[in-house]
């Protein structure tokens, strides 16, 4: 059934309901012949004529269109926002649960930006819990339907953002660069710089290094001409990475440190969180840095992701950074509960970061003398890196797991994790 359609049957059902003929409807206002066509679908009635059946007929005007009562209509945008408030506040199983309760609603069904927004929500949700193959299924169904032009550009961030995570970084990159147009691109927002820099992260993960370097200026250019500390915020801490990748360590923190200052004046508590744990993953890397301040930063990391919406994967990584300060500070303990608790929070195998925290738990063991233990974590990044794709990261990944064997007495090990290394790298 139309639109037309469900509004002349409300119409219809409500007016036999009272007890009144179409005549009596009608009257003044409007012809018989006219609530007659609207009742069976053949006329749109007007908003003005809407409102005006809605008073005759002494019921909500939310309900002939959308078939909702208006106490019902305040029902679902009060579950909506504890939903979206439990995804804010870290709450990920009780959010998804809310939006899974909202989207069995039957009365959600004529609601189409309501029934759009829980549907988003819980792609989020359920990429914040790590089931990132669904949360993909749910924004490939939710791209097909018609949305507003600012939803769609989130749901693409979404999408390409989620793919990455997911290591599928030719499908990241086509969401990335289909929603920016190319030589047709639409003028820059804060929301379209927001998908550059998303676009530009899967560039850093498949090894574009070249294109990163330049759309990483060409976001720095929008940013400076929009002003708006969001932009800034986006364009800068990608053009530190960026610049990381591509050996530029001075700048990298140059332009980390101006996206972080503004970030802490105008920036979300879970953005923040997240910012403050790249930041710290860069300084550990950068050879610039003091292993117990980075340290403390990172605790203070800890305790913000707990409290804040990250998904799985953030408070994964948030411990094996931990895990690498506590290592280089000679916390070895510390070191190996983190870097196991970070592994654990992971889907099993086929993550790098898993392969990360064993790397780390190889080298923390060893570092203690417990040589067994620190070759059998090592031999376990095999379980991680096997089902993925060959990457930049899948090579780098495996180089490091044959240093870690050179160093643990493996050379059949090392060989062989040299082998992979250059199969992922193309050589």
């Amino acid at each position: 059934m139309t639109t037309s359609d469900l509004v002349g049957l409300r119409i219809k059902t409500v007016r036999r309901q009272r007890g009144l003929s179409q005549a009596q409807l009608a009257h003044p206002e409007l012809s018989d012949s006219y609530v007659s066509l609207i009742e069976s679908g053949k006329r749109t009635p007007t908003p003005a004529v809407l409102e005006l059946l809605a008073q005759k007929l002494d019921c909500s005007l939310s309900y002939l269109i959308n078939g909702v009562t208006a106490e019902q209509m305040e029902d679902i945008e009060l579950a909506l926002g504890y939903a979206r408030l439990a995804l804010e506040n870290g709450e990920v199983a009780e959010a998804r649960t809310r939006f899974e309760e909202l989207l069995g609603n039957s009365s959600l069904t004529g609601l189409a930006a309501l029934r759009q927004d829980a549907e988003f929500g819980l792609a989020l949700a359920t990429e914040a819990a790590g089931d990132l193959d669904r949360a993909i299924s749910i924004l490939l169904k939710l791209r097909e339907e018609d949305l507003p032009p600012d939803r769609r550009i989130e749901v693409a961030i979404a999408l390409c953002r989620t793919y990455r995570e997911n290591e599928q970084l030719t499908e990241a990159v086509q969401v990335g660069e289909q929603m920016l147009g190319g030589n047709t691109r639409l003028a820059w927002t804060d929301l379209l710089v927001e998908m550059g820099a998303t676009l530009l992260a899967a560039y850093l993960e498949r090894g574009d290094l070249l294109r990163a370097r330049q759309f990483a200026a060409e976001l720095l250019n929008a940013a400076d001409a929009l002003g708006t500390p969001r932009s800034i915020v986006a364009s800068n801490w990608m053009a530190s990475n960026a610049a990381h990748a591509t050996g530029h360590n001075d700048e990298a923190l140059i332009f980390a440190e101006r996206a972080m200052a503004v970030q802490l004046e105008t920036g979300q508590p879970r953005n923040i969180a997240r910012m403050r744990l790249a930041l710290a993953r860069k300084r550990l890397r950068s050879g610039m840095h003091d292993a117990l301040a980075v340290r403390d930063m990172l605790r203070t990391a800890v305790a913000e992701f707990e409290q804040t919406s990250t998904s799985t994967i953030d408070r994964a990584r948030v411990h094996v950074e931990l895990a690498c300060a506590e290592y280089m500070s000679r916390g070895l303990d510390e070191a190996a509960k983190h870097a196991m608790t970070g592994r654990d929070l992971l889907p099993e195998f086929g993550h790098s970061l898993g392969a990360e925290a064993n790397l780390l738990l190889g080298r923390i063991y060893n570092a203690a003398g417990r040589a067994e233990e620190a070759h059998q974590h090592v031999t376990a990044v095999n379980d991680w890196l096997a089902p993925l794709p060959d990457s930049r990261n899948s090579a780098s990944m495996w180089y490091a797991a044959a240093e870690t064997m050179e160093e643990l007495g493996d050379p059949d090990g090392a060989v062989e994790a040299y082998q992979r290394a250059l199969a992922c790298a193309g050589l």
